[in-house]
């Protein structure tokens, strides 16, 4: 009975030292992903803003540094909308193979419209701001890893939160309010500060040590996915507060 007892006890903690070496996989593979569709959207920025053929073929950079679109601009800039809508209708449908490939278009895409930065805010402040969102994100992510504190519960208030600003960030292109400006980027900070813990909270918890590789690889794109999209909003919304604007 002892030997019997010893060796249920062996069994179980063998089981949970392979689940545990499973999970530490695939969050690594989540968080590669991640942070290389970080890095393609960094360089294709940096490329765009820095090659006047592209940065003619892409934005009107007009009288004391008025920048407007080109109608390649606008496409590039409204295509990532219908590959959010793909992931967030058609992922079950769609192969590992395929997710992979559209989260690298949409990355790639996101290069284009965050090329628009380096003609607002100084090089110096736009790397400044970078490692203070990646020292956040890494700070906040490995919260939502490690706390045994459910997030769930503040999921939904996240998410109303993120409707509220983006609705009065629409309201304000019209308004041109600068203290509503200050209070959307305030409330952004915040709401993706948030979000980056529950979501890598909520990545952590799909994982299961029976999915096969295909499953396995489309969760790890789609836990990318919603990582990267939190730390480019943080991103975008840090720099409000501490870029240094050109004159």
């Amino acid at each position: 009975m002892a030997w019997e007892t010893e060796r249920n006890a062996w069994a179980g903690a063998q089981a949970s030292y392979e689940v545990d070496a499973g999970l530490r996989q695939y969050m690594l593979r989540v968080y590669n992903y991640m942070a290389s569709g970080v890095a393609l959207t960094g360089l294709i920025a940096a490329l765009v803003a820095n090659t006047p053929a592209l940065t003619q073929l892409f934005f009107q950079v007009g009288y004391r540094g008025h920048l407007g679109m080109t109608g390649l601009g606008w496409i590039a800039t409204l295509a990532p909308l219908g590959i959010v809508l793909a992931f967030s209708f058609g992922l079950a449908r769609m192969s590992a193979a395929t997710a992979q490939t559209l989260y690298w278009v949409y990355a790639a895409l996101m290069g284009v419209s965050m090329a628009s930065i380096f003609f607002v805010y100084t090089g110096t402040s736009i790397a400044r701001v970078f490692f203070i969102t990646a020292a956040s994100f890494a700070g906040l992510s490995l919260y939502g890893y490690t706390t045994k504190k459910n997030l769930s519960a503040f999921g939904s208030f996240l998410i109303m939160g993120l409707i509220g600003i983006l609705i009065a960030g629409l309201v304000n292109i019209f308004l041109q309010s600068s203290a509503l400006y200050f209070v959307i980027s305030a409330a952004g900070v915040l709401i993706f500060a948030g979000l980056t813990a529950y979501d890598t909270q909520k990545i952590k918890d799909m994982y299961w040590s029976g999915d096969g590789h295909e499953v396995a690889s489309k969760k790890a794109v789609m836990g990318a996915f919603s990582l990267y999209l939190d730390f480019i909003n943080l991103f975008i919304m840090l720099l409000r507060f501490f870029g240094d604007r050109r004159d």
